[in-house]
């Protein structure tokens, strides 16, 4: 795990980059933060947090990460010391963890609860939607730290790398930590209902787009040429063929639209 820090004093707001080995885009942006530091008004701690997945090109050593926490400092596993520190090291901070997917382009942020931070912050970032995930929180980073998710695009791509660049910025600026104006926006909220699984199959297709209803009695995906047919409608999110292996991604509803907050004049 590699920590930095922007700034002098002792930070409340951090950025995490680097969770999942195989996501290199986050990791990206604090590099270039660190190779150009810019002149920040609150001091900010910058994490890359799994150095040994990154290395490997591998989503994680022995258990993924996002799943471990609060991890064990007596853990037999890479990952299970690993999350006891880095919850250890981001203790008392507003974290920034950035991902990317192999389901949707664009960015998207995922929160443990509407919290007012969440709703104050999520609408000054560049990013389609804001999904609400405490249906599905067990494990992860934000089961223990005060986090704000995003997933910056496609996996492995340099538009989710360049995302996550501005979508660091935009954090850092709304929470003060830089100077300058956000853009706000209207964002459309979803909630997280239920696991879509998948059957063991040689090929998987999905015909639906992330964050389009998709309606009773639709088919949403196959199996082997087996179609799934939805029962009710919902909302699919990360949903791809083959991003999961057990499942083809979440249902949600859509349960509001956050109004970004008035700027000032």
């Amino acid at each position: 795990m590699r920590v930095a820090q922007l700034g002098s004093g002792t930070p409340e707001i951090a950025v995490v980059a680097g969770i999942h080995g195989d996501e290199p885009c986050g990791v990206r942006a604090v590099e270039r933060l660190l190779d150009d530091p810019p002149a920040v008004e609150r001091p900010v701690k910058l994490v890359v947090a799994n150095e040994t997945a990154l290395e490997r090109r591998v989503r994680f050593v022995d258990e993924d990460l996002n799943r471990t926490f609060p991890g064990d400092p007596n853990a037999k596993t890479h990952e299970g010391q690993l999350a006891h520190r880095l919850v250890e090291e981001l203790e008392g901070c507003l974290t920034f963890s950035m991902h990317s997917t192999q389901s949707h382009a664009e960015p998207f942020a995922i929160v443990n609860g509407i919290s007012e931070t969440a709703h104050e912050v999520v609408p000054q970032l560049p990013v389609v939607a804001m999904v609400e995930t405490s249906n599905f929180s067990e494990g992860r980073l934000f089961s223990e730290i005060r986090t704000i998710e995003v997933e910056c695009g496609l996996q492995g791509s340099e538009t989710a790398a360049e995302n996550a660049d501005r979508l660091t910025r935009s954090f850092l600026t709304a929470v003060d930590a830089l100077p300058g104006d956000t853009v706000g926006r209207d964002l459309p909220l979803f909630r997280l209902t239920d696991m879509i699984c998948k059957d063991r199959a040689d090929t998987y297709e999905v015909f639906v787009d992330n964050f389009t209803e998709v309606s009773a009695g639709e088919t949403f995906a196959a199996a082997d040429g087996d179609a799934q047919v939805a029962g009710e409608s919902f909302y699919p999110i990360l949903m791809s063929p083959n991003g999961y292996r057990d499942v083809f991604g979440y249902a949600a509803e859509k349960i509001d639209v956050l109004t970004s907050p008035p700027t000032a004049d």
